[in-house]
C-alpha cells in the first residue's frame, strides 16, 4: 500500500501545532509581563483574543501556505518567513479588535510584547524542530526508492542528485535498464551506488528491499509500459515522469510531485494519513496488550519448554517484511534447536509442492512430537503450543516495534523469498501480520501458494479498518477451534 502525499499544509501539521503553541505561550507571557496576572482568561477581551489568535494562525497556515518548503529553508529565509508570519498574525489581531470595538480595553503594550515573544520563540522552535526532523530523515526513516533509467539519461540523473531532488527518500541505488558495450558501470554516481544493469535489473527489484521505483526515462520511451506492467505486477509503487500516459495497467493513479518532477504515481492500493494513523494506533494498543500477555505466558511456558528441550525459550528467525525489508521475527520456541538444520532433509515431505512455504503432515522437529510404531502421531508440548497459536505471541513485540502489524500477510523466510516470481512480491506491499486472510481462510489446509497470493492481493486491494477488525474477530474463532493449525 502507498501513502499518498499529504496536502502541502497537512504534511507539516507538526509545524502548525508548534506554531500555535508558540503563539499562545507568547500571548500568555506578554499578558503576565504587562498585567502581573497569571489568569489570562479572567478578562473576556484577552480570553476571546487568545482563541481568535488560534483561528488566525491556522487560517494563515492553510490559505497562505506559510509552511511551504519549511524543511528546505535556510536560517535567513526562515527568519524572513517567521517575521512575515508574526506581522500578519498581529495585523489580523488588530483588525479583529477594531471590528469588535474592544481595542479601547486592550493594552497595546501586550500586543507589542506578544509580537516580540512570538518572533523569538517561533523562530527558535522552528529551527530546533527542523533539525530534529531532518536528523530523523538522515537516520533512515524514509521510504527506499530505486531510480530506473538508461545510459543516455545518466547526466540528468547526476544533476538531479546534485540538486537534492531525492532528499526525502532513501535512494537505494540506480538501475540502468540497457547495456553500454563501450562502457562499464562505475560503482557509484555521486554517493548513490549502481545496483543493476540490463537483464539483472528485474531480478534485483524482485528480491531487494525496494519501497518505490522512479522511472526516469524519456516520456515517449516505448519501454516504459513494459516496466510499469512488470513493477505493478510485483506490487511496487511506481513514479513516472508525467506525459501522455493516463491509461496504465494499475489499480490507483494520481499526480504528485517527486523532487522537481511532476509524476504519475501508480500503486496497488493508496491510503490516507488518517487511515495509516488508525491502523498504527490499533497496532500499538494491541501490541501493548499482547506483550503483557506474552510476559504472563513466558512465566508458564519457560520451565516447560526448557524441561522438554534445554535451550532458549524464544526463537528468532530472519523474515522478509514490507517491500523486502528484513527483520527478526520472534516466537516461543516450539521446535528442537536443530530444526533449521533438519529442514533440508525433510524437504521431500513438504505439502506445498513448489516449496514456496514449508508445511508437513508430521514434523519430527516439533518438541515432543513423534510417530509411534503403529504409525499414529503422538503430539507433544510443541504441538500444543502451535495448536493454540501460543508460539505467535512474541510477535506482538514485532508489532510494537513496527516490523509487523496485527493484520497483514504471512512474512516469508529468506529461502522462500529467493524463489519468488514477480507477481508473488505483491503480497509484501504491506507490513506482514500476526494474522491475515490466509490464517482465517483455511491456513494449513491451503497448500497452493498461488491461492495464498490471491488472498493476500485481495486483502491489500480491499483493505479497510473494518476488514482488519473482521479478520481479528475471525482469528479468535479460528484459534479457539484449532482450525488449520499444524
Amino acid at each position: 500500500m502507498y501513502q499518498k502525499a499529504k496536502n502541502s499544509w497537512i504534511k507539516h501539521i507538526d509545524f502548525v501545532i508548534l506554531d500555535i503553541l508558540c503563539l499562545q505561550v507568547s500571548f500568555f507571557l506578554a499578558y503576565l509581563v504587562r498585567h502581573r496576572n497569571l489568569n489570562l482568561y479572567s478578562n473576556s477581551v484577552y480570553g476571546n483574543l487568545a482563541i481568535v489568535l488560534i483561528l488566525i494562525d491556522v487560517c494563515m497556515m492553510f490559505f497562505l501556505n506559510t509552511c511551504k518548503n519549511v524543511l528546505k529553508r535556510g536560517l535567513l529565509i526562515e527568519l524572513v518567513a517567521t517575521m512575515r508570519q508574526v506581522s500578519l498574525v498581529i495585523l489580523f489581531a488588530v483588525l479583529y479588535l477594531f471590528f469588535v470595538k474592544d481595542a479601547g480595553d486592550f493594552s497595546r503594550i501586550t500586543l507589542f510584547l506578544t509580537a516580540i515573544f512570538y518572533a523569538i520563540i517561533s523562530y527558535g522552535t522552528r529551527i530546533l524542530w527542523k533539525r530534529h526532523v531532518l536528523r530523523n530523515l538522515r537516520l533512515g526513516k524514509k521510504n527506499s526508492i530505486v531510480i530506473l533509467t538508461d545510459w543516455a539519461n545518466l547526466p540528468q540523473v547526476r544533476e538531479d542528485i546534485q540538486h537534492h531532488s531525492y532528499e526525502l527518500f532513501q535512494v537505494r541505488g540506480i538501475a540502468v535498464i540497457d547495456v553500454n558495450e563501450k562502457k562499464t558501470l562505475p560503482e557509484k554516481l555521486g554517493d548513490i551506488p549502481f545496483v543493476a544493469e540490463g537483464e539483472s535489473v528485474m531480478d534485483y527489484l524482485c528480491h531487494a528491499w525496494v519501497d518505490e521505483v522512479f522511472i526516469d526515462l524519456q516520456p515517449n520511451d516505448p519501454r516504459v509500459d513494459r516496466w510499469i506492467d512488470q513493477l505493478t505486477e510485483m506490487g511496487v509503487t511506481v513514479h513516472l515522469k508525467l506525459a501522455n500516459r493516463m491509461e496504465l495497467a494499475a489499480n490507483k493513479q494520481f499526480v504528485e510531485k517527486l523532487g522537481r518532477y511532476t509524476v504519475l504515481t501508480t500503486s496497488i492500493r493508496t491510503v490516507s494519513t488518517w487511515e495509516l494513523f488508525l491502523k498504527r494506533l490499533m497496532d500499538i494498543l494491541g501490541g501493548i496488550v499482547g506483550c503483557i500477555l506474552t510476559g504472563i505466558l513466558f512465566l508458564i511456558l519457560a520451565p516447560m519448554i526448557y524441561h522438554e528441550s534445554p535451550g532458549p525459550i524464544f526463537f528468532g528467525q530472519t523474515r522478509i517484511g514490507k517491500n523486502g525489508k528484513k527483520f527478526t521475527c520472534y516466537k516461543f520456541r516450539s521446535m528442537y534447536l536443530d530444526a533449521e538444520e533438519r529442514k533440508a532433509a525433510l524437504a521431500a515431505e513438504n505439502r506445498v509442492s513448489d516449496g514456496m512455504m514449508f508445511k508437513l503432515d508430521f514434523d519430527p522437529r516439533i518438541i515432543g512430537s513423534r510417530r509411534l510404531p503403529d504409525g499414529t502421531i503422538k503430539k507433544g508440548l510443541g504441538n500444543k503450543i502451535r495448536d493454540w497459536s501460543i508460539d505467535e505471541f512474541p510477535q506482538f513485540w514485532n508489532v510494537l516495534k513496527g516490523d509487523m502489524s496485527l493484520v497483514g500477510t504471512r512474512p516469508p523466510t529468506e529461502d522462500e523469498w529467493v524463489k519468488y516470481e514477480l507477481h508473488h512480491r505483491s503480497r509484501l506491499a504491506i507490513k506482514p501480520g500476526i494474522t491475515g486472510m490466509w490464517q482465517v481462510s483455511g491456513r494449513s489446509e491451503i497448500t497452493d501458494f498461488e491461492q495464498v497470493v490471491a488472498l493476500d492481493r485481495s486483502y491489500i486491494a480491499n483493505w479497510s479498518m473494518g476488514l482488519d477488525v473482521k479478520i481479528l474477530c475471525k482469528t479468535v474463532g479460528v484459534v479457539l477451534r484449532h482450525e488449520g493449525a499444524m
